[in-house]
């Protein structure tokens, strides 16, 4: 029996989990399993397969879930900051964030014929069932693609996929007024409307949405100075009181909101020292217990504790270059 039918039939019974935690990553991981090779096609909105505690303890049961990390590079930036940076309030660190962000230069938006660089590293939790070790699924971090990649959103079928020179323009036309740019990042990633992807409530859609512009790149200061300041505004949202470690290792800010109907927090991860987008995470937010049932036996059962690490992905270096394969 192959992996993708040992997959489909763990997860028959299986709560369907919500959409924020599905594509692209899902994909990603379903096909290393299938095909047992380095999975190279990325796109540039991607996100951690983070497939709430249903789908993604099913993945770590049948592929395995250290997705592999990679070292810590040395960080520009006012060392001070971190140090004085106080971590009591969501809308004190955010609109700090902002201020910064605000005073930083814009630069030129990308040509058409330029490509977007990106390198990435990646963690799942490394637990299989009561603790046992599972092995690895390998990755290839450096990825790039085109700044105008309009054949690939034509032909996506992610609702959440958007060329980096849409995302670009997007955000540089959003609103002051937080209220009204969380509309208008709602809209521009869509919630879903039927049993696989099922609609979210406002608060958890304009987190997830705005988490996806936030890490897309590059997006201007100014303009993702107003995202935080609508960030800070939407319900639940809390900052984690002190420094955590992102995919790569490296301290960073982690503004948290839990998942609606969950056991899991969705995480977006901030550099210290200039505010910039470094990442993010899923982590268990309580103690439970999961029983993994597929077909007409039960599987294993997962303990899983708070403060546990589900997925994580770090952006570790983003650059506009002229020609792929081109690094900075």
């Amino acid at each position: 029996m192959d992996e993708m039918t040992r997959l489909r039939e763990l997860r028959a019974d299986v709560p369907v989990p919500d959409r924020a935690a599905l594509a692209p990553g899902r994909q990603r991981l379903t096909e290393a399993a299938a095909s047992g090779r380095r999975v190279r096609r990325l796109r540039a909105d991607w996100r951690v397969a983070a497939v709430g505690a249903a789908a993604a303890i099913t993945v770590a049961a049948v592929l395995g879930t250290q997705l592999g990390g990679a070292a810590a590079p040395s960080r520009s930036g006012p060392a001070s900051t971190a140090k004085t940076l106080r971590l009591d309030s969501p809308a004190e660190v955010l609109n700090r964030a902002a201020d910064a962000l605000e005073k930083q230069p814009a630069g030129p938006e990308p040509r058409d014929d330029q490509w977007i660089y990106t390198r990435t590293a990646r963690v799942a939790s490394q637990g299989g069932p009561n603790g046992s070790s599972v092995g690895p699924v390998t990755y290839d971090p450096d990825n790039w693609v085109p700044y105008d990649n309009s054949a690939a959103a034509k032909n996506g079928k992610d609702d959440d996929h958007r060329t980096a020179r849409q995302v670009w323009r997007a955000a540089n036309e959003l609103p002051d007024d937080p209220a009204r740019l969380l509309a208008e990042i709602r809209a521009f990633y869509p919630t879903g409307h039927t049993a696989e992807s099922p609609p979210e409530g406002k608060a958890q859609h304009s987190f997830r949405a705005i988490g996806l512009m936030a890490e897309a790149y590059p997006v201007a200061p100014a303009a993702l100075a107003r995202i935080y300041r609508a960030m800070a505004t939407i319900p639940g949202v809390r900052v984690t009181d002190h420094l955590v470690k992102d995919a790569a290792g490296r301290e960073a800010i982690a503004l948290t909101r839990k998942e609606d109907g969950s056991h899991e927090r969705r995480e977006i991860l901030l550099d210290p020292h200039d505010f910039g987008y470094v990442g993010m995470r899923f982590v268990v937010a309580e103690d439970y217990t999961y029983k993994l049932v597929g077909g007409k036996a039960e599987g294993p059962t997962f303990k899983l504790k708070a403060g546990q690490i589900l997925t994580s992905e770090a952006r570790i270096e983003a650059a506009v270059v002229d020609a792929k394969g081109e690094k900075p």
